[in-house]
């Protein structure tokens, strides 16, 4: 039985993908940093700050991390605030809507920080929905890591096996699987060609998921 459903929030909650891409690209262009698309692809999922220790590392980049993250993040907020007809993506407010009312605790976890995390939810008008709120910038690893899908277990005081994910990258699927969780993995085309075979389901889009369909999984798989 389904307890616990966590959800990732970049490309789940909301379509913020290609806001990344296109503020990642601008930074890319200032370090003149060249990457391939299936490259940047395989950042998505992964925190920032980890990007940006790779790449800082990979280019020999006379920048800290810190930086880099500071004009990244204040970049992506004052996008986030200006962004006309901001809106979660669709069928998500309903699902968060139809699984509280049966009693299922709704997590969040993301690779983006907490300020971020809060800013969204803020917008989107969903910042009282999720207890706890994990941001994995604050851990040791990051995804395809199990770590913060770990932690947000232990927070909840939920078993592992009563968990279900929501995820939308290849790096999530992998995360969450690794923590021994069932995992529901959301087709996104606007996060690129991500692996999400090993998921326990894949759909295209929210309006086919429901709470009946979360606890079959649930049983069907414990």
């Amino acid at each position: 039985m389904i307890e616990t459903v966590i959800f990732d929030m970049d490309g789940v909650i909301i379509d913020s993908e290609p806001i990344h891409m296109e503020i990642q690209h601008q930074l890319f262009r200032t370090y003149d940093i060249q990457l391939s698309a299936p490259e940047y692809q395989a950042f998505i999922g992964r925190s920032s700050k980890n990007m940006w220790q790779e790449l800082i590392q990979r280019f020999s980049l006379k920048v800290t991390v810190e930086e880099v993250l500071h004009q990244d993040r204040s970049l992506y907020h004052s996008r986030l605030r200006n962004e006309p007809g901001l809106a979660p993506i669709p069928g998500v407010r309903e699902l968060i809507e139809e699984l509280l009312a049966n009693q299922i605790r709704l997590a969040l976890a993301s690779s983006s920080s907490m300020q971020s995390i809060e800013l969204v939810l803020e917008l989107l008008d969903l910042a009282t929905f999720f207890d706890p709120k994990v941001s994995g910038a604050d851990l040791q690893f990051s995804k395809p890591h199990p770590e913060i899908f770990l932690v947000t277990a232990g927070i909840t005081q939920t078993q592992e096996k009563r968990c279900l994910v929501i995820e939308d990258s290849n790096h999530g699927v992998t995360a969450a699987k690794s923590a021994k969780m069932k995992c529901i993995g959301f087709r996104n085309p606007n996060s690129g060609d991500q692996d999400l075979s090993h998921a326990d389901l894949i759909i295209d889009d929210f309006s086919s998921l429901s709470h009946q369909r979360i606890m079959e999984l649930g049983v069907n798989h414990c």
